[in-house]
């Protein structure tokens, strides 16, 4: 487990953090660092057909080892890390066999890791965790899910004797910033479906997400002197503020979970002439998230009646745009590859955790590109933030996950017999 260590700790301490602000592809020039360093390791292990673009997006092959027909199946990461929080001079810390206490993450700023409030840390007494110093993220989102593929395909290599069909992997920039699929070709990658391993905890399997949008609301006011401003002044940030005020009580994230949905409001920036408010728009119900977006323009439109005579045009402008949709739809149809994720992970004693992603991965917008992509456990908790860790043991179990689904897809007869337990349902 040693090695599998040594390669995450190599791909975290290198800075990829995405620029949501940029218009390049990747967003971040330091992206580059880690991807060139990707692709000569792929082609250090073995993998045939190691390419990358001018993007930054990187694919290679495993050839299949046998010799009857078996699908083309792949996996994919991402590997830049989120703005949310800096992902600069990552200085990992590994606590051996934890002992279920507080982990101190930098004792000058008195930050802990504390099983009190993050619960999960019990799950893994005993095990190695991989924490920050407190002063940064760790990347575990989404390096924990590239170490996975890198040391998955270097073990079928170096296992010949594990028969597979043909694996692509695809490693991904800007995922973070809800671009990652932007640009990836589909049709070059050449599977019938994949893998993302992106989720958090071990077990999880992931095929439900939110149908995503973001909405930019821009409110408008007047500026007059406030001690003559009586019937003249119009404030846009309390304007803002009234329209924050009729969003839905309790559909916000910290009082929603589950197929719950809700609105986020996460950037307000203004002043009396101009604010601008910027939230995103979550549902999983399709037609829920529809009546979300038609509330946004329902209540732009009251407020724009209510000062149509006092301002004279519209007071309120809101963009609404839609940014991913719910895959449940695309792998529905196919839900065998769901059913062969969940067997390797019990062939494995993982206990698959199946339940809905509250909120998108690269697979979500492939596979309405016609690329069906479940998501798989990568290991991590905490993400984007200085609480983020991982245990070790995660990463080895995710790394088995990927070689046994590999193993089963090319077992003859195992994908139409669960074909037909499909149609049995």
């Amino acid at each position: 487990m040693q090695h599998i260590i040594d390669r995450f700790i190599s791909y975290v301490t290198i800075d990829t953090e995405s620029d949501p602000n940029s218009q390049t592809t990747p967003s971040t020039q330091k992206q580059w660092n880690l991807a060139n360093k990707l692709v000569d390791e792929l082609k250090a292990v073995g993998l045939e057909d190691v390419t990358i673009d001018d993007k930054a997006y990187i694919m290679a092959t495993l050839p299949s080892n046998v010799d009857h027909e078996v699908p083309t199946i792949g996996f994919v990461s991402h590997f830049d890390t989120s703005p949310d929080f800096s992902g600069a001079n990552v200085k990992p810390q590994i606590v051996e066999n934890y002992d279920g206490k507080d982990i101190v993450l930098n004792a000058e700023k008195n930050i802990i890791l504390s099983p009190d409030y993050f619960k999960d840390l019990l799950l893994y007494k005993g095990q190695t965790i991989i924490t920050t110093d407190g002063t940064t993220l760790l990347g575990a989102d989404d390096k924990a899910g590239i170490t996975e593929i890198v040391s998955a395909m270097e073990y079928l290599i170096q296992h010949p004797e594990i028969k597979h069909g043909k694996i692509r992997i695809g490693f991904t920039p800007d995922e973070e910033i809800g671009r990652g699929a932007h640009h990836f070709d589909v049709e070059k990658f050449g599977a019938q479906w994949a893998y993302t391993m992106d989720g958090s905890q071990i077990g999880e399997l992931e095929y439900e997400n939110f149908n995503a949008a973001g909405a930019k609301i821009t409110f408008k006011g007047k500026s007059v002197h406030p001690g003559y401003a009586k019937g003249k002044m119009i404030n846009s940030m309390l304007l803002a503020n009234d329209f924050i005020n009729e969003l839905p009580k309790g559909e916000t994230p910290q009082e929603t979970r589950g197929y719950e949905g809700f609105f986020h409001v996460h950037h307000i920036k203004g002043n009396i002439e101009e604010t601008v408010l910027e939230l995103i728009i979550r549902d999983h119900n399709r037609k829920k998230f529809e009546k979300r977006k038609e509330l946004i323009h329902k209540l732009a439109k009251q407020f724009n009646k209510k000062f149509a005579k006092k301002f004279g045009e519209d007071i309120v402008v809101a963009e609404v745009k839609d940014q991913y949709y719910n895959m449940k739809e695309k792998v529905l149809p196919v839900k065998h590859i769901v059913d062969i994720a969940e067997k390797a992970m019990r062939e494995l004693n993982i206990k698959p955790i199946i339940k809905p992603i509250r909120g998108g991965t690269d697979g979500s917008q492939l596979s309405f590109m016609g690329l069906p992509c479940p998501n798989i456990f990568a290991g991590g908790h905490n993400f984007h933030g200085k609480y983020e860790y991982v245990p070790a043991e995660s990463i080895q179990k995710a790394t088995d996950v990927i070689v046994k689904i590999a193993e089963l897809t090319a077992i003859p007869g195992i994908f139409d017999t669960t074909e037909k337990s499909k149609r049995k349902r």
